[in-house]
């Protein structure tokens, strides 16, 4: 038997015990834990042992479905205070997908979003979709990054997340299939150093189309949250990545404990634990930080 640690949230109003009660019907032995409240979120935890715990995260999803009710089990626990948080950064820690708003600069917006959607419900190589969005940005004047920096905006409870993820002692990390032009001056704002995306290549103060070096894939990703926690002496199940696309799948597979953000069907079937409420600090409440 495995023993688990079971965390419900959801935006107020709430009722804590029929929470519980939702657990016991899959787990009648599920013990209460306790009760908390922070600004406008309540969470809830409970502790029990399973056999079966990928067949418990399913159930578990089942029956919460519709509840307003965003659960993780976690198993083992995790350490107080995460190591290392590392969150993927196209709708996830920012709203908008990047390659979508450099595409409304070359016209070719409605194509790309339908390139990317596929993308990330895992349909299609990753890479060798990147390198076909990213042709159709050919010509576009590189100051068009800075207007897209300009009309990016965080998800709600990103500053949050951030800073009780450092009050912790967590290590924030970003790793992006987007580009490092908009993901470093975001990564500077938020005072994050541990940083890796894709380069665009530019020629003549345009976009050539093409991208620089070794394309940020989820093979990728997953390489480079293992080697900052081998950096930093942070075990791996230590380590939490939140992430909401196909391209994040071997990331969050990787860490002790894989969060999917607003996600696609695929990644919130395998992660750990998914969020459904556009809330980054939700990822917070189900840590109890």
């Amino acid at each position: 038997m495995t023993p688990l640690r079971i965390v419900l949230v959801r935006p107020r109003p709430a009722d804590p015990a029929a929470a519980a009660d939702l657990v016991r019907r899959v787990l009648p032995e599920a013990a209460d834990v306790g009760t908390r409240e922070r600004d406008d979120l309540v969470s809830v935890e409970l502790t029990a042992q399973a056999e079966d715990v990928a067949g418990l995260r399913a159930r578990l999803a089942e029956v919460l479905t519709g509840s307003g009710w965003d659960s993780a089990v976690l198993v083992p626990p995790l350490p107080e205070g995460a190591g290392l948080l590392v969150l993927d950064v196209d709708s996830t820690l920012i709203t908008a997908e990047v390659i979508e708003l450099l595409a409304e600069h070359a016209g070719t917006r409605e194509e790309v979003a339908a390139v990317t959607e596929r993308a990330m419900r895992g349909e299609l190589d990753f890479a060798a979709s990147l390198h076909a969005r990213v042709a159709t940005l050919e010509g576009v004047p590189v100051t068009a990054l800075a207007d897209v920096l300009q009309h990016l905006r965080l998800s709600p409870g990103t500053s949050d997340l951030i800073a009780r993820a450092r009050e912790h002692g967590a290590t924030i990390g970003l790793v992006s299939g987007g580009f490092i032009e908009v993901v470093q001056p975001l990564a500077q704002l938020l005072g994050i150093t541990h940083v890796r995306a894709n380069q665009l290549e530019v020629a003549d103060g345009r976009l050539t189309g093409r991208v620089r070096g070794e394309v940020v894939d989820r093979a990728v990703k997953a390489a480079t949250l293992e080697q900052w926690a081998g950096e930093l002496g942070v075990p791996l199940e230590a380590c939490v990545a939140i992430g909401d696309g196909a391209n994040d799948l071997d990331m969050l597979a990787a860490a002790g404990l894989g969060i999917a953000y607003c996600a696609k069907p695929v990644v919130a079937a395998a992660a750990d634990a998914a969020i459904t409420v556009p809330r980054l600090d939700v990822a917070a409440e189900l840590l109890r930080w």
